[in-house]
This record gives structure tokens, sequence and C-alpha cells, in this order.
């Protein structure tokens, strides 16, 4: 029979198994039986042993699966006995001593390493001494006050748990847009060899460019009966909720795929209900009754029939945009070619993975222009934050390489933390050595509004800060972020020339694309930045312009698409202006 399983995410660890273990997956291996190991109680020399294994994996500047199994070993922080590990897993693709451990452990207790705050040695003393092994009975427990009778647990600590399982609930089942990116075309290709010779479309929230993706959409022009009964022949899917108008199927690995059977007279009417928002669509037919009926065979004729330009699926999110449609000058939306630049990534300097020179070396690659360089600054000490020495270092190896690699350039920017008081963590003489300083909280994020917004507006009131980075601190799907008035933040950006960052990483794309207008309003720049610590993520932009399409940003409104020349003449102006 035919299956579907192996071009699904499996698992919670969101291990693509259609692509060859790569470094980060083989040091995932490692961090989970380490945790795993300190759960159980076991030799806590030895979970050590393949946690540090993990950190040495994860560092190394080539792929394990194409080192020699004989030189393994002799890698340092590695060792004979994870050598061993790592052979079998790049041969068999699995850890047989993972697998044992897992066996042995309850599902729901493996669960609780998804919640934040509490450690493996805190879910040994939920599981062994609490004697609960659910997620659910654990959330129980903290409404009822029990866990903070416990050593190591205070009433803080339970409060946390409490917002971040039920956080984790609300999120559950649900993927991030890159996550399921490339699963997206194989399902596609699938159902087209499963449907062969009938139409299937991609539609739904993967073709709307949503952030968070709870289900995938598909229409096929064939009926329900005959849909329901292909799928009872393929493996990897079960069926979850039938009605008259659709199917919902659950793949093995929780995505959700939505099959709509559609008629096709039927067809365009469909695929534009299915890809856009209940607001939006239901506007659109309101004021045009007669689209329903109108049995046309293309989007574009479609909204020409309701005397609209094409409104592409990532811009169908609410009614307003039907008004703009008619009345506003359509703009060119920025794509990911007009990224120009790369602006906030890391270097080996601080946590990243790759050297400077290796950074730049993948931008020219992309035939980019230039590289905004910007390590951690001192406070991040977790991250091996620069202090001042480091910096003097680092500037003139930027020096010497921007001698090798003309025309490309290399700017000397640092993200600098936002201390608890609003300030930067280092004094003026040193912050106006840099190009571009990126300003951003990392450290007590969970705070109230009015210290959010004191910490932020201070930042942005500093003359050295250029962009103030992900403005709320958010990790989608696992982490809210800190409250703020966006509205304010934007004010005060516009007041004192601060960029605003759209952080691409897609755990991040933070600022959230509903709030980019107003920015756009007010004249302040966004830049769509990819934040990446390895040279392979700084493609991450284009996850941050798919949603800054649907705020309509163009490239003339994006920093990271100015060219070098219109990027060096904005750092100028911008150091003149503030007379640094």
């Amino acid at each position: 029979m035919p299956c579907l399983a192996r071009f699904v995410l499996h698992c919670e660890k969101d291990i693509l198994y259609f692509y060859a273990m790569d470094n980060y997956q083989i040091a995932d291996i490692f961090t989970l039986l380490s945790k795993l190991m300190d759960i159980h109680g076991e030799n806590s020399f030895k979970s050590k042993s393949y946690a540090s294994a993990a950190f040495a994996i994860e560092k190394l500047p080539v792929q394990l699966s194409e080192t020699p199994a004989e030189k393994i070993a002799g890698i340092k922080g590695i060792g004979a006995s994870a050598a061993q590990k790592i052979i079998e897993i790049l041969q068999t693709g699995q850890l047989m001593a993972l697998e044992e451990i897992i066996l042995t452990t309850p599902p729901g207790v493996v669960e609780m390493l998804n919640i934040k705050g509490i450690g493996p040695k805190k879910i040994h003393t939920i599981w062994k001494e609490m004697e609960l092994e659910t997620v659910g009975e654990l959330l129980y427990a903290c409404k009822e006050n029990r866990l903070k009778l416990y050593k190591g647990f205070g009433e803080k600590t339970q409060q946390n748990v409490i917002d971040t399982i039920e956080f984790y609930f609300k999120s559950k089942g649900s993927f991030l847009y890159a996550q399921v990116e490339q699963v997206v075309p194989l399902i596609e290709d699938h159902l087209q060899q499963l449907f062969a010779g009938k139409r299937v479309v991609l539609t739904g929230e993967f073709k709307r460019q949503l952030e968070i993706i709870n289900e995938l959409a598909f229409l096929i022009d064939e009926d329900l009966a005959a849909i329901e009964k292909a799928f009872n022949t393929i493996d990897g899917f079960e069926l979850e909720q039938r009605n008259d108008h659709d199917l919902l199927l659950k793949s093995s690995a929780g995505i959700k795929v939505r099959i709509y059977p559609v008629r096709a007279d039927e067809f365009t009417h469909k695929q534009i209900e299915t890809s856009s928002s209940p607001e939006f669509f239901e506007a659109l037919v309101s004021a045009h009754p007669g689209l329903k009926g109108s049995n046309l065979a293309s989007e574009t004729e479609y909204f020409q029939f309701a005397g609209l330009p094409p409104i592409a699926p990532y811009l169908r999110n609410g009614f307003e945009i039907l008004e703009k449609a008619k009345n506003t000058a359509w703009p060119v939306v920025i794509q990911p070619k007009d990224i120009k630049g790369i602006i906030h990534c890391h270097s080996n300097w601080s946590d990243g993975s790759n050297t400077i020179e290796e950074m730049a070396n993948a931008a020219i690659a992309l035939g980019l222009e230039y590289l905004v360089i910007s390590d951690h600054s001192k406070s991040a000490f977790y991250a091996q934050g620069l202090y001042e020495d480091k910096i003097i270092e680092q500037h003139k190896y930027i020096d010497e390489l921007n001698a090798r690699l003309h025309p490309f350039k290399i700017y000397k920017s640092i993200e600098s933390d936002i201390l608890n008081d609003g300030s930067l963590d280092y004094a003026r003489d040193v912050l106006s050595c840099f190009d571009v300083v990126i300003a951003s909280v990392h450290s007590n994020l969970k705070m109230t509004e009015e210290k959010a917004m004191m910490r932020l507006l201070k930042a942005i009131e500093n003359p050295y800060t250029t962009i103030l980075g992900h403005m709320t601190g958010r990790l989608l799907l696992s982490r809210p972020g800190y409250p703020v008035d966006h509205d304010k933040i934007i004010d005060a950006c516009a007041a004192n020339n601060v960029v605003i960052e759209l952080n691409a990483h897609p755990n991040r794309l933070d600022i959230d694309w509903r709030h980019i207008e107003k920015a756009l309003n007010k004249n302040v720049l966004i830049s769509v930045d990819p934040d990446s610590h390895s040279a392979g993520s700084i493609t991450d932009t284009k996850y941050g312009v798919l949603v800054a399409q649907k705020a309509m940003l163009t490239k003339e409104q994006n920093l990271s698409s100015f060219n070098l020349q219109q990027f060096e003449a904005f750092v100028n102006a911008r150091k003149k202006e503030k007379n640094i």
C-alpha cells in the first residue's frame, strides 16, 4: 500500500526522516538521551558526557555524515563511547540506547520535557515522588497547590508551570510554517498521483502564509465517497472527522490534513473561500452576491468580476483590504529576492556556529552585498557575549576581511542587551564604535506591560540604538511575548529614527505582521533580519518576507533591501544625525 508516513514530521523533535541525519539532529538525539537518563536518576557522569557530546556536535564546522568513521572518536568533546553511538545513528537512523530508555518512560513523562521551567531532575521528582505521569495530571496538581510542597519547587515555579502548560495545550497539534514547508509539496505530489487526472490544489492556512499552521488543506475535484475510499488504502493517516463537506485526516505525526471535494464548476469559488479568512470571504460575497454561481475559470477572473484587482491569498485576512483594493494604488510587495544584505547574524565569536568569514562567504554565494555581524553583548554571558577587549579584536579582524572581500562589506554591529533599567550594556564610547546597534531584551522576560514599556522606550530613546530587535521576545508555540503597547513603541521609533526589526527566525517572526502597517504609516523602516546563528540559516529572511507580504511591506520600506550604497548612506546619515 502507498505510504505517506515518511513524508511527514516525526514525533515532536521535528526530524524529517527523508533527509540524511545532520549534526543538529544527531545532537538532539544525544540531548534527549542525556535528559531521559537524568529523569530516571541514572549515572549523572554519563548523562553529562552525552550532553557535552551534543554541545560539541552542534559546534562542529563539518557534518559528521561526511567524516570518516575512524576519525569521529578523535574529535574534541566526543570520545570513544559517543563516537560508537554516532556511527550507529548514521548507519541505522536511530540509537538503540535511546529507544530502550524511551520504552521504559511513560509517554507523558517524556512530554513534560516540552514544559518550560522544569528540567529533567524536577521531572524525576514529579514522576518518582509525586507519581504523576502526564502533563494533565501535573497541571491538576499545580492547581491543587501540591507542586510547591516538594523540595525545589516554590509558588512562583508552580505558577510558571501552570502558565506554560496552559499555553502548551493551546498550541498542541500546531506547527510553524517552516516546519511543514518541505512536507507540503511531497504530500501534494502524492495526492496528485493518488487522484491522477483530477485537479488537486493546495489551499488553506499554508496558502495564506500564516506563521502557525493548524492544518494543511487541499481541494480535489472528486466526490467525497471516492476520496474517503482512496484514503482508506494508504498508511500514515487516520480519519479524524467526516461531514458532508470535507474530510479531516490526521497523520501519524499529528499534522492534520483537510480535504475538500469540489465540483469543477464550483472550484474557483471554493478556492477563494478556503484560502481566505472568514471575515474577508464574507465581506467579499456580501458585496458581490453573484460570485457564488459565477463558474469563473480563475482567481483573476473571479476578482475582475467583483471589480477588484487580483488579491493574493496572503492578503485575504480582513475586510479592510477590499476597500484598499478599490481605492488605493496597489503597491508592489517585497519578495525574497529583494533582500540585499544580511542584518543581525551571529558568529562563533559569541554563540554562532560559523566564523565571520564563513558567514560572509555564504552571503556572497547568494549574491548578497553586505553582512551586518551582530554578536551578543557582554551581559549575554550564556551566549559568550563580547567584552570590550574582544570587540577591539573582532573589529580588527573585520577590517582584514573587508580588505580581502571587497566590494562585499561586513559591518560592525552588536546585539546589545536591554538591561532591567532600559540601558544598553556598554559605555557610550564603546557603542559609538559600531556601525549598527541592535537593542534587544533577553533577560527577565516575565514583565508587566509597564516594566516592558519602560525598558523598551528607554532603549529606543538611546541615540546609539539603530534597530529594535524582536520587539516582544515571543517564541511561537513555545512562549508568548511580554505585553507591550505597539502604538507607543512605533511612535517612539518614529520620533527617534529607530528601525523596527521583523525577526525572520521561524520561531519568532517578531514584530507581528499585524502591527507593521501602523509602523509604515509612521514612516518607520522595517528590517527583515534572519537572526541567524549559522551560515545555513541566513536564508531564513524568506520567512520574514512571507509574513511581511501580509502587511504589504515594500522593498523600499525594508532596511535589508537597501543595496550596499544605500545602506552605507543610511548608516552614515544616522550617525551624523545622532552626532555619533
